[in-house]
């Protein structure tokens, strides 16, 4: 055992860790993340358009009367979370390389828009079509966000900038000392987009289009729930490794979900995050709920009594860093197994019912620390079955967990005993 953790160490923990903190892996994860709370803000605003009621309700009744208005703040907000991702892309990535932040988060947004471009309509003007604000538009907004950072990062090392005195603001003086790197991206984007009329949102899609039909997929689904748990099995943040590079996939399947909800469309992808959230890490990673059920309907040695009612409450809202380390999972021989087989049995199960229809897929972003049969109702539009679901899943994990704890509880028992022998002589 310490032959093979030693090998992980050095040929898969160590590279992986290097990974999840590549700088502009970092910078993307950095800017989903600091779109989540527009995003979450705009998907409650679709609930409300699209109420978890009977459609002769009053409640559904008036958000059917009143749809175009309800959904204003999510289209400004959700609908176009792209827009925001940018800028926190560019503002991470500026950070980590010690560059202005601020010049970088809104390089890396006029960038994005001149990919847009605009369009002119009769009797209204030119208007910003906003289709590729969202979902859409995230992986061209990753490549722009790049190239603007690091146009800006090798302005400043080779001192192409506008050097003001000392005596000027430093408000002022940053907003100069941009103003090159500004000028030379911008008319990139501008021969890109306006003079040569290339669409890179075209471009990219057929790119990345085996990547994004792959991911929606069980094994495209199987996968990154193995990685993330046998990360996890040995100390590693599986969710930050593999949430670097998966993420911006989940969060395009996420956005076009909720776009396909509300144009009155059918839902096109299983596997957004919150599928992920809701139905497989009941608990946390690793769907440790189930095994926090099994130490309090089964402990025997006083460690994992005590430890199965301190972890209890934090399992319920998907906190399972206590049971990850304090039983400990990590490093365990026996708990690793029931660890990384839970999460896959609960992933064929949930992936099964969702994609043949007898679940809603997810299109709503719900914080993730409430229980699992709350979110997974609120994520799925309020579909009850989502509910059976988590239910079903938390069931089978317990079952699963079961037989593996009872045989490590067995161990504690006996090193307890063994204990209080010794201190009896």
């Amino acid at each position: 055992m310490d032959k093979f953790v030693a090998f992980l160490e050095k040929y898969l923990s160590t590279p992986m860790a290097k990974l999840s903190e590549q700088k502009h892996l970092r910078s993307i994860r950095d800017g989903v993340v600091a779109a989540l709370p527009f995003i979450i803000f705009g998907s409650i605003f679709l609930i409300i358009a699209f109420p978890p009621v009977g459609a002769d309700t009053a409640i559904a009744l008036w958000a059917k009367k009143h749809i175009a208005e309800i959904l204003i703040p999510y289209r400004l907000t959700m609908f176009i979370m792209t827009l925001y991702i940018t800028f926190g892309i560019g503002y991470s990535l500026s950070a980590s390389y010690k560059i202005d932040p601020l010049s970088g988060g809104l390089l890396s947004t006029a960038s994005f828009l001149f990919t847009i471009g605009i369009k002119s309509m009769e009797g209204v003007g030119f208007v910003l079509p906003m289709t590729n604000l969202g979902g859409h538009g995230l992986f061209v907004a990753m490549l722009v966000s790049i190239f603007s950072v690091e146009v800006l990062r090798l302005c400043n090392r080779k001192k192409i900038m506008i050097k003001l005195p000392d005596s000027v603001p430093t408000s002022v003086a940053r907003s100069f000392e941009a103003l090159i790197p500004v000028v030379l991206v911008l008319t990139v984007m501008t021969f890109i987009t306006v003079v040569f009329k290339v669409d890179l949102h075209s471009i990219v899609d057929k790119a990345v289009a085996p990547l994004v039909k792959a991911g929606d997929s069980y094994f495209g689904v199987i996968i990154p729930v193995f990685l993330i748990t046998f990360f996890w099995s040995f100390g590693i943040h599986g969710v930050s490794v593999v949430g670097a590079v998966a993420r911006p996939v989940w969060e395009v399947y996420l956005a076009n979900n909720s776009a396909a909800v509300a144009a009155g469309q059918a839902i096109p992808h299983i596997a957004p995050e919150t599928f992920f959230q809701w139905f497989i890490w009941i608990g946390g990673s690793g769907a440790t709920l189930g095994l926090v059920i099994a130490m309090l309907l089964t402990a025997k040695s006083k460690y994992s009594k005590a430890l199965g009612r301190t972890t209890i409450v934090p399992s319920i809202f998907n906190i399972n860093e206590p049971v990850i380390f304090g039983l400990p999972i990590v490093l365990n021989p026996v708990l690793i197994i029931p660890f990384v087989i839970t999460p896959l049995v609960t992933t064929t199960v949930a992936y099964i019912a969702t994609s043949v229809g007898l679940v809603t897929p997810t299109y709503v972003m719900v914080p993730w620390t409430l229980p699992a049969p709350i979110g997974a109702y609120l994520s799925t539009g309020g579909d009850w079955r989502a509910i059976v679901l988590v239910l079903v899943n938390i069931s089978l994990s317990v079952l699963i967990y079961l037989p593996f704890f009872k045989m490590y509880d067995s161990k504690l028992v006996a090193q307890e005993l063994e204990e209080q022998s010794s201190s009896a002589a």
